[in-house]
């Protein structure tokens, strides 16, 4: 394997490897605009050249593959210079309106102007060009022609990944500009990665554009809750400006590179898929029309419980967990209702269509934690027994997690099974049309707001993390369960989300010798 030297540091790298790959390993930054680790190479805009001694001229450190004993500078005088001019020749014809646009803060031609720019203009009267400003393109983006600097990263995304050809430069010369195809529209299952990807502001997010400036985000590492496959995320939240009343918290969720997971893309659904942090959610225990508190929630329920327990007729106890649960609410489930309540009626599985899926990141399954439901939760009756079960008279609790029966089992069905059980709790963060049959509705926190784990469909545990404290008067699952465990007399001990998942790894066999320090970013497999 070839040895080379780049800024005095050596490093040893696998034939074939490029330059930039090489400095990216060893921690050494190199200005980009049209090189991006997953895509192809286009070697257009300049900015990656770097001095190779023994050879006359600079090199493009996105293309030029290293050699044994190769010696490379990125930051001699003559590629400052290059660089400096480089971006000269790009800000010609870009305008100046950083202030009204959503990449101010996070745009490498601001930031790459400020380490290397000319600051003193050559150019009297600066031109720019007549190009359509902002337009839609699809449903998801606008595009601002002016801004564009051509790296054809969204040209080559369009083409390599999605495979949907969209995007093109047309015309030559100075005239070239970027455009979808006549008739087309960018209209995929991942066009959202375009505005990822664009280095300025030519490509924006209409979801995102006028909301929050980015330096007034909060980022939390977390993985997507909209299907099976897991995709790494960041959760992007406004730090609560008390200047400003919003009523939303997160302002956008962005994919977050795992090269076993997602890489560095996340599809359409899940990345829209967040207005249910902010909206709708249930924000205190109501029994019937009066809202009560927790204290009060409990005791209704332990005067429904206990006697069962006492008379040794658990079985009269049915419980729908979700495979939208974490692995540390599972566990919990699984020591209140079938270890300290043995006999009661315990599954997660209920009869849902499967959603729209790809070959590519979206799965049919649209719960984030089927795999850790099956691992952690044995099967026993499912949702469609257990309902039954209720509507015949067999069932005195019925304790559902998050799922909606009404759009499961019709509203007749519920309507029934709500007359026949004695008490009819459900524990979830928004309100759906179970909730007004429901005896008992227990505010329940997001994901966003808690700490934990999910299990996706390749087997991988992936951490969540709680970018802001739960809404209102909602608790996580677990809590709510130790909370009732304690009331029952049989007290279960957590402080925190790691405690059980430390007794996870000590009682599932395909969670054994796993902690969270050894889940790290990137997650592990299930043995």
């Amino acid at each position: 394997m070839p040895i080379l030297t780049i800024d005095g540091k050596q490093i040893e790298v696998s034939a074939g490897t490029t330059i930039i790959q090489a400095a990216d390993k060893l921690g050494i930054d190199i200005p980009r605009y049209c090189y991006h680790p997953a895509l192809p190479v286009a070697g257009n805009c300049r900015i990656c050249m770097v001095e190779i001694e023994k050879q006359p001229k600079l090199q493009i450190a996105c293309y030029t593959p290293v050699t044994d004993g190769m010696v490379v500078h990125t930051r001699s005088p003559k590629v400052i210079e290059v660089r400096k001019a480089v971006l000269e020749f790009l800000l010609v014809n870009h305008p100046v309106d950083c202030p009204v646009c959503d990449q101010a803060g996070e745009c490498k031609l601001q930031d790459y102007y400020m380490e290397h720019g000319r600051y003193d203009s050559r150019l009297d009267n600066v031109k720019v060009k007549k190009q359509k400003k902002a337009f839609s393109i699809g449903p998801t983006i606008m595009l601002d022609q002016e801004r564009c600097i051509l790296c054809t990263r969204c040209v080559r995304f369009a083409d390599n990944i999605t495979k949907t050809h969209e995007l093109g430069v047309f015309s030559r010369g100075d005239h070239s500009q970027l455009d979808v195809y006549p008739g087309k529209r960018l209209d995929n299952n991942y066009s959202g990665n375009v505005a990822d990807i664009c280095p300025v502001g030519a490509l924006t997010d209409t979801d995102f554009r006028f909301k929050c400036r980015v330096w007034y985000l909060g980022v939390t590492k977390s993985v997507c809750p909209s299907c099976s496959m897991g995709c790494n995320i960041t959760v992007e939240w406004d730090k609560l400006r008390p200047h400003q009343d919003k009523k939303a918290r997160v302002m956008r969720l962005k994919p977050r590179h795992n090269p076993e997971v997602n890489d560095f893309w996340m599809c359409d659904k899940g990345r829209y898929n967040y207005h249910f942090i902010d909206e709708n959610r249930i924000l205190r225990p109501q029994f019937k029309d009066d809202f009560v508190s927790w204290d009060k929630a409990m005791e209704i329920i332990v005067q429904a419980v206990k006697p069962l327990k006492d008379a040794n007729r658990t079985n009269r106890i049915g419980v729908l967990a979700s495979a939208k649960l974490t692995n540390e609410d599972l566990f919990v489930v699984r020591r209140l209702f079938k270890e300290t309540l043995k006999g009661a009626l315990v599954d997660y599985r209920v009869p849902e269509k499967p959603g729209d899926s790809d070959d590519f990141l979206m799965k049919a399954d649209k719960n984030p934690n089927t795999a850790g439901a099956e691992k952690i939760l044995e099967a026993g009756c499912d949702a469609a027994q257990i309902v039954q079960k209720a509507r015949q008279g067999e069932i005195d609790v019925l304790y559902v997690f998050g799922q909606d029966l009404v759009k499961l089992f019709g509203k007749e069905t519920v309507g029934e099974l709500a007359k026949k059980v004695k008490l009819f709790v459900y524990q979830g963060s928004n309100i759906n049309e179970t909730c007004s049959w429901a005896h008992l509705n227990l505010p329940s926190s997001v994901y966003a707001e808690k700490d934990g784990t999910f299990t996706n469909c390749q087997q991988r545990v992936q951490r969540i993390r709680p970018a802001f404290v739960p809404m209102a008067e909602s608790k996580g699952d677990w809590e709510t369960l130790s909370l009732l465990s304690s009331r029952l007399g049989a007290a279960l001990t957590y402080g925190n989300a790691q405690e059980i998942f430390n007794d996870i790894a000590a009682h599932v066999p395909a969670f054994a010798q796993m902690s969270y320090e050894k889940l790290s970013d990137k997650g592990m497999v299930l043995k």
